[in-house]
């Protein structure tokens, strides 16, 4: 019988579980299904190329002692600067949001919508200051499977977002807005990313669905628990999307001074080096959740319940002395990742009952989300 391990302050067992996760997110080999709304096949074409490219100069350059010992020295020394590149910004939270975008306006887009008193009029001009979210807004609209919000004429594009904004509704919006922000912020376009991105943005969805019904479930209003359970890799999605940029940027720069001197040892040793990603997972397992709210923080959004629900989740708080919106969206979170880790093989029954006997799951909570598809998010 497993021992019970219900409130307190997270036992070993249960981190280990935990970490195990976004090890299999971020370094682990292993495919996942995916969401529908997927990424462009071309990324995904030119992904496998780079894969097979570099798993084919690595076959090689293990059958040659010298090219071998370059390989090691250069690829450790690429990777020892992109490591040190990442570490001066995590260690600058400023520098993170000077260079990834993020604006107070898409935040505050996010804290809006949480609020009760809500008008599309407030939203308009915030949403047209976001070109990237008006496009996805419309495009969202204007496709096959929202035509029937559209006129009866199928041929009509609506592209003025005050159509658009009408169309959605509010209510609408508090879903699809949390939703295209997280994954605007998610690492695009790149080829060393693109595995870990689709089984992070997974991730995410399947604890916004958890979060969702839990919250019906205890009659909570949805739209804090959903957000915040999508905002709990905020930083995380930040925090890979700034090391693939870090490491395209050099990887980049040391190829071209290798071709430049015509050096191909050196040059197939940079070309071999893959994405540092273990110790990118150690970054993230360090600094993710503290960043979430620290952030908001930074761009003036330390009052926002959304900010005060990351900081608790990011305190070693019992588990029964969060608030009702941070069990919510811990307990949502937990279930997204022994869903993900059963679907990999990677827990077993025993290590499932300790993350639900610690999360203090009820029968009734364990049936709702028995019942959800996780497959798919219902955005219109």
């Amino acid at each position: 019988m497993a021992i019970s391990v219900a409130g307190g302050v997270r036992p070993g067992k249960v981190i280990e579980i935990e970490r195990r996760l976004y090890h299999q997110l971020i370094v682990g080999k292993q495919p996942m299904s995916s969401m529908l709304d997927e990424l462009n096949a071309e990324i995904e074409e030119s992904a496998n190329k780079l894969d097979i490219e570099r798993q084919a100069l690595k076959l090689r350059i293990e059958k040659q002692v010298q090219e071998r010992q370059i390989y090691l020295e250069v690829s450790t020394h690429l990777t020892h600067t992109v490591n040190n590149t990442i570490e001066h910004q995590l260690a600058i939270p400023q520098l993170i949001i000077d260079s990834s975008g993020i604006t107070e306006s898409q935040i505050l887009l996010l804290d809006l919508l949480l609020s009760s008193d809500l008008n599309l009029n407030r939203l308009r001009p915030i949403i047209e200051d976001n070109s990237w979210l008006c496009r996805d807004l419309i495009n969202l609209i204007n496709s096959p499977s929202s035509r029937h919000r559209r006129p009866k004429n199928s041929d009509v594009q609506v592209t003025d977002i005050k159509l658009v904004l009408n169309y959605i509704g509010l209510e609408n919006l508090r879903l699809l807005i949390p939703y295209f922000c997280l994954r605007n912020w998610l690492p695009s376009g790149n080829t060393n990313l693109l595995w870990i991105t689709r089984k992070l943005w997974r991730y995410s969805i399947m604890s916004a669905i958890a979060a969702q019904a839990l919250a019906v479930l205890h009659n909570k209003e949805p739209s804090l628990t959903y957000t915040c359970s999508l905002m709990y890799q905020f930083s995380t999605s930040i925090m890979l999307s700034q090391s693939g940029r870090i490491f395209d940027k050099t990887w980049g720069t040391w190829l071209r001074e290798a071709s430049h001197s015509r050096d191909k040892q050196v040059y197939d040793a940079i070309m071999a080096t893959d994405f540092p990603a273990e110790s990118i997972f150690e970054q993230v397992m360090q600094h993710a959740h503290t960043l979430n709210w620290k952030l908001l923080n930074l761009l003036k959004f330390e009052d926002s319940s959304m900010t005060r629900v990351l900081k608790e989740l990011d305190h070693d708080y019992h588990f029964s002395e969060l608030s009702a919106d941070a069990a919510i969206v811990a307990k949502a979170s937990c279930y997204a990742k022994v869903l993900l880790l059963e679907e990999q093989q990677l827990i077993d029954p025993q290590e499932k009952r300790i993350m639900f006997d610690y999360y203090e799951f009820s029968a009734q909570e364990l049936l709702r989300l028995k019942a959800q598809n996780f497959r798919k998010l219902d955005l219109l």
